[in-house]
């Protein structure tokens, strides 16, 4: 009785222990404003954020599931890394590698953030099960191509999704203001980085409070 039991108990606790609490894709602007050693800012940037040991915590505490894309004219996205699940320690490694060595996708081309967005969005129709869903737009400029970015994040907040972003200012914050105004979903946030040399430090406070169960 008692094996019975314990049996039973342990087919209750397996699911809650595999779940994914947060999938999450996280997306590159490549786009004309993006010179090679502010690509590698991103890159470098993403995959040191992925090796704090903070965000690792929480991330296989979580059983997170990442995707990474490159983004930047109209039908120029790219998933340069495709749904991982991180389950332990090894995960994370691999994957921080992975986005390091990542190779630029595209260059000399527009910024369409709808039809990043977009492109986003198909991607969860692959992705593991998991209680949140949210996509990261990170970029320095507003759109100037593509479909219109306020109806594509409405459909994503009808869809579950929540968008955040991190906006590169140059000088000033009007980028913050445009993705606050078009681009995140309501129940989104925005952190500014001060030229792409703040990158490194925003994407590291934006994947904390994305995946961490307090802040999140």
């Amino acid at each position: 009785m008692l094996r019975i039991v314990t049996l039973i108990w342990f087919a209750l606790i397996a699911p809650a222990a595999q779940a994914c609490d947060t999938a999450l894709i996280l997306t590159i602007d490549v786009s004309n404003s993006i010179d090679t050693a502010e690509y590698r800012l991103q890159t470098n940037g993403m995959a040191d954020a992925l090796l704090d040991p903070e965000i690792m915590d929480e991330l296989i505490r979580g059983q997170a599931a990442l995707m990474v894309i490159q983004w930047s004219g109209v039908g120029r996205q790219e998933v340069s890394i495709p749904w991982s699940q991180l389950r332990a320690e090894a995960d994370v490694i691999n994957l921080s590698a992975r986005a390091r060595a990542m190779p630029r996708a595209f260059v000399q081309s527009d910024t369409a953030i709808g039809d990043a967005v977009q492109f986003s969005l198909r991607q969860f129709a692959d992705a593991p099960a998991c209680a949140r869903r949210v996509i990261d737009i990170s970029g320095d400029g507003t759109a100037n191509a593509g479909s219109d970015v306020r109806a594509v994040r409405n459909a994503a907040e009808r869809a579950g999704v929540t968008i955040n972003g991190i906006a590169i200012e140059g000088m000033g914050l009007a980028i913050t203001g445009f993705f606050n105004r078009a681009v995140i979903t309501r129940n989104g946030f925005v952190i500014t980085a001060l030229t792409h040399r703040d990158y490194p430090r925003a994407i590291r406070a934006k994947i904390l409070r994305e995946v961490s169960r307090v802040l999140g």
